[in-house]
């Protein structure tokens, strides 16, 4: 990487293909994205979907974007007189979130005018495609809950680990109350920040309640240790030292510093592609601890893996159109034909992505603590 880098000036909007060809057909209504940096105006977006990024790098000798889990390959970005790196999207993105680097002369960045979300096992920036439905995850005037960190101890890995609590409105004022809880996993790649900033679990949850559709529960986040082993390496990964943290001493943590139902009756685990994985193996290991399991693009349950039909109450499958949805339709079948409630949903247009899972929370949390 050139000593030059040094002197380069970000200023970035994104897309996952980019063409330097003037496309009329392409409307000139963009908008900063709403992951931008406080006044920044790159990365942009139109109204449909496609995304502009403009580069000031006068000094270096290649530049692209790369997109998505790992951000990989990449679009080479073309250079303007004036020393820029410019270009628009040869067609729509998918709605929603998306994690997103530059590249440039080798070294890799992010792009200083986007936030950074955590994924891919490091700090990404990310874009946000704004989506039609993207009212049920909007921050509106109605009453919020509180999502607050906490630290709790772990002695089986001899250290205080963290995790975020959702709690809804009105949990300080009626202290009376208790409450059911879900314990939502994210993805490989990601940790425990993953559900409220990608997710907006915290704003749906929100709207849901505000709207009379749910009761109100409480969700909480932590690192499902998913990270650590690399990617395409799933099959080494044991699920034994975080089913320790969860079982042995979160949960109790949990039930002991806030107003839970302490019941298996009243508690759900859910998680979305990795964090599924984790969801389907503890459930079928630890069948008294959850009665609502929920496995957002995240693999299927067999009714004769459950070997006691009565602990559950409810599973919930889902995917995105993108992602082969069949198998959550014929393991849903299967599941009731054998007795169990199980209910799958498929986001339409989407793939392995958070505007999916964003989709799979809000239809399943009306489900939940029936």
């Amino acid at each position: 990487m050139k000593n030059t880098l040094r002197k380069i000036v970000f200023i970035t909007a994104l897309s996952s293909s980019i063409c330097f060809a003037q496309n009329t057909s392409i409307l000139e209504d963009f908008k900063p994205s709403t992951f931008n940096q406080p006044g920044q105006e790159y990365p942009m977006v139109n109204s449909q979907g496609y995304a502009r990024f403009k580069i000031v790098a006068p000094a270096a000798d290649s530049v692209r974007v790369s997109l998505g889990l790992g951000g990989k390959g990449g679009t080479k970005l073309k250079k303007a007189d004036d020393g820029t790196w410019m270009g628009t999207t040869d067609g729509p993105m998918d709605e929603g979130f998306h994690y997103y680097n530059v590249n440039i002369d080798g070294g890799k960045f992010n792009d200083p005018n986007a936030l950074n979300f955590y994924g891919s096992t490091r700090w990404e920036s990310g874009i946000e495609i704004p989506a039609h439905d993207r009212d049920f995850y909007a921050l509106k005037n109605v009453p919020h809950g509180h999502v607050q960190q906490v630290l709790f101890p772990s002695p089986s890995t001899n250290t205080s680990r963290r995790a975020f609590v959702y709690t809804p409105p009105g949990y300080e004022k009626n202290t009376k109350a208790k409450y059911p809880v879900l314990y939502l996993q994210h993805g490989w790649g990601e940790d425990e920040t993953a559900w409220m900033n990608q997710g907006h679990a915290n704003l749906i949850m929100d709207n849901l309640i505000a709207e009379g559709k749910i009761k109100p529960f409480i969700v909480v986040n932590t690192y499902g240790m998913t990270n650590e082993v690399k990617w395409g390496k799933m099959k080494d990964f044991s699920i034994v030292p975080f089913q320790t943290v969860l079982i042995d001493e979160l949960i109790p943590y949990v039930d002991a510093n806030f107003r839970t139902i302490a019941k298996q009756s009243h508690r759900a685990m859910a998680g979305l592609s990795m964090g599924g994985m984790e969801t389907k193996t503890i459930t079928l290991n630890k069948p008294d601890v959850f009665a609502y399991y929920g496995l957002l693009s995240g693999g299927t349950y067999a009714p004769e893996e459950i070997k006691d039909k009565s602990k559950v109450k409810m599973i919930f499958l889902s995917a995105g159109s993108k992602e082969r949805p069949e198998r959550i339709l014929d393991a849903t079948t299967k599941l009731k034909e054998g007795g169990f409630n199980a209910i799958s949903y498929v986001s339409d247009k989407t793939g392995h992505e958070f505007l999916t899972w964003r989709r799979s929370l809000l239809a399943m949390a009306p489900l939940l603590f029936k």
